[in-house]
C-alpha cells in the first residue's frame, strides 16, 4: 500500500512544494520550484551500515544531473540523509530554478527545498 505525502515551503518565486510516495519498501521524493520547476537531478540513496560506526545507518548515493544544472546539490545530501534515516531505498528528484539567481537567491532556494525536505522526512518517519 502506498502513502503520498505533501509539503511545501517559501512564497513567490522561492516557493518549493514536495511530494514523497512511500511504498513499504522504498521512497520517492519530488522537490520543485521557483520561476521554473523542472527535472534537473536524480538521486539514488541506498542505505547501508555506517563505516565508521555500523551501529549506525548511513547510505551509499549514485546522481544524475542535467547538463547545465546545480540540482545536484540538492539532491545528493537529501538522498543520502534520507536513505539514511528511513533505512530504505530513496530516490530524489529536485528542479529548482529562480531566472538570473543571485547567491541569495540560491541561498533562499536552498533553504526553502531543505525545509519542505525535512517537513516530508518527518512525515514519512511517523507513517
Amino acid at each position: 500500500m502506498q502513502r503520498a505525502f505533501t509539503a511545501s515551503a517559501g512564497e513567490g518565486r522561492y516557493w518549493v512544494e514536495g511530494t514523497a510516495i512511500a511504498t513499504g519498501a522504498g521512497v520517492t521524493i519530488h522537490l520543485s520550484g521557483g520561476d521554473r520547476p523542472h527535472v534537473g537531478a536524480v538521486a539514488l540513496g541506498v542505505p547501508r551500515p555506517s563505516l565508521r560506526d555500523p551501529a549506525r545507518s548511513s547510505a551509499t548515493v549514485s546522481v544524475l544531473t542535467l547538463t547545465g544544472h546545480r540540482d545536484d546539490e540538492l539532491a545528493r545530501p537529501l538522498a543520502q540523509l534520507a536513505a539514511a534515516r528511513l533505512r530504505q531505498p530513496v530516490v530524489v528528484v529536485v528542479g529548482v530554478h529562480v531566472d538570473g539567481a543571485t547567491p541569495e537567491d540560491i541561498a533562499r532556494l536552498s533553504e526553502h527545498t531543505s525545509a519542505a525536505a525535512e517537513s516530508l522526512l518527518k512525515q514519512l518517519a511517523q507513517g
